[in-house]
């Protein structure tokens, strides 16, 4: 009989490695730890409304086809089913990104909740894990994604979708976390979740469904990762930095030191943003300028001659490809659309795209839209997301709008109460549970911390 050889310990731990296995809820700044239940409510609300659409439908069948019938792991919104940890990682990531309510952090340009709580709730309702240790973990996860978003920087973003590849490392880091990793499997978990990573913006040139399966592949990828290194396996020791790592394959201004900015002692968590129009960030600084004029004018969509959005470049990378959309969610990547839509509603929200998306109307008014590059933006972007637009209106009159701080930001953010109201929204219009049940489970979800152990959110 054959034995295994030792696994080699990594020269040095990462310090990123060692923050994320050894995170404590207790080290959490209380301020932090409130921040972290009111993005797992918000989280809950993208869930239910993304569990039903097509192509969340598809990948769930597939999750499903591969995993038992029943499981220790919760498929949300599908009437107490249950299979793996991973496929159910895989399923409730799908569902949690397709609504485009989500979170993001506007300085690595990463949208945490999707990729980090459905592998932390699928591992800690597998492992029968407390409520506090899986906001933990989920701190984690933010922490190091956020992180290698910001390291990554803005060359990245141009081509790949970082959500889904500092994604598969949060959700590493986050599993990693709930499994008690030590820092050196961390690391190894870290290097087996980079080699994985991947996502190609593409898809939004032909309004294909792979941004869903961006975010099943980092979660069920992540995951996979840490349980691997909890087994042995072995991950590259320079995954960030290395000569073929990911530095060097996907960024051509990435910046090491932001992989450590502040460990500890500024909590990157805490600057993650709501979304409160259903559509790309890149839409929203716009979108609430144009709204700012309007009510400053009293201004209604028939008034409105020409809107020049004043942009920065990443807005042009990923929104400037959809001139004409074709569905619902590539609509959502529209400036002209969203624009239209908040015009015609106060609001772009998921009923207004889905009823007006194409409307004559709508249609009108996003053809009188165009985006310009705008140097302070650009310069202030991905740390501030500056909203500038200039109206032109019928009667002749040119005017211009600012908000330094788009509604859902750390300094424009939504009460709890706004929170549990957008959840409910959210359930509401997803359809997959009755009122009565999403009500009572996001009550029980604001007692997180709490908990004694992770039950199904929604009992069947």
């Amino acid at each position: 009989m054959t034995t295994n050889p030792p696994i080699p310990a990594p020269a040095a731990v990462h310090p990123l490695a060692q923050f994320a296995a050894q995170l404590q809820w207790q080290q959490v700044p209380a301020a932090v730890q409130r921040r972290t239940e009111d993005l797992w409510v918000d989280w809950f609300g993208s869930v239910l409304a993304g569990c039903r659409a097509r192509p969340v439908a598809s990948i769930t069948r597939f999750a499903r086809s591969q995993g038992p019938d029943s499981g220790p792991s919760e498929l949300i919104g599908h009437a107490g089913a249950s299979t793996s940890p991973m496929m159910a990682a895989l399923a409730n990531a799908a569902a949690s990104h397709v609504a485009e309510q989500d979170d993001v952090h506007n300085g690595s340009v990463f949208h945490p909740a999707a990729v980090v709580f459905p592998p932390a709730l699928a591992v800690a309702q597998s492992i029968g894990a407390s409520g506090a240790q899986l906001m933990a973990a989920c701190v984690a996860g933010y922490e190091v994604g956020i992180r290698v978003g910001e390291f990554l920087g803005r060359s990245h973003y141009r081509i790949f979708h970082t959500t889904a590849t500092a994604g598969t490392l949060a959700a590493a880091a986050a599993v990693g976390r709930l499994l008690e990793l030590t820092p050196a499997q961390m690391q190894h978990a870290f290097g087996s979740a980079g080699t994985q990573s991947a996502g190609l913006w593409e898809f939004l040139r032909t309004a294909a469904d792979s941004k869903q399966l961006h975010t099943a592949h980092a979660a069920a990828a992540g995951l996979m990762a840490a349980y691997l290194a909890r087994d042995g396996f072995t991950g590259a020791q320079d995954i960030f930095t290395g000569p073929q790592g990911l530095a060097a394959g996907m960024s051509q201004d990435a910046d090491p030191a932001r992989l450590t900015d502040g460990l500890g002692t500024r909590w990157a968590t805490a600057e993650t943003s709501f979304k409160w129009h259903a559509s790309c960030r890149h839409t929203h600084p716009a979108a609430d300028a144009l709204l700012q004029v309007m009510q400053a004018h009293g201004l209604r969509p028939q008034d409105l001659a020409q809107v020049t959005c004043r942009v920065h470049q990443g807005a042009l990378d990923v929104l400037g490809p959809v001139v004409a959309p074709a569905t619902v969610h590539q609509s959502k990547f529209s400036m002209g659309t969203v624009l239209a839509l908040a015009a015609r509603h106060g609001h772009a929200g998921l009923t207004e795209f889905d009823a007006e998306f194409l409307s004559p109307e709508t249609v009108a008014l996003r053809e009188k839209v165009r985006m310009v590059l705008d140097d302070e933006v650009d310069a202030a972007y991905p740390r501030r997301w500056i909203g500038k637009v200039e109206v032109r209106t019928t009667d002749g009159r040119t005017l211009a709008g600012r908000v330094d701080e788009p509604k859902g930001d750390p300094g424009n953010t939504l009460s709890r109460e706004e929170i549990t109201a957008k959840a409910l929204r959210l359930a509401e219009y997803g359809g997959a549970v009755p009122a009565p049940q999403a009500e009572a489970a996001v009550q029980r979800l604001w007692q997180v911390a709490q908990w004694p152990r992770v039950p199904a959110l929604l009992p069947g």
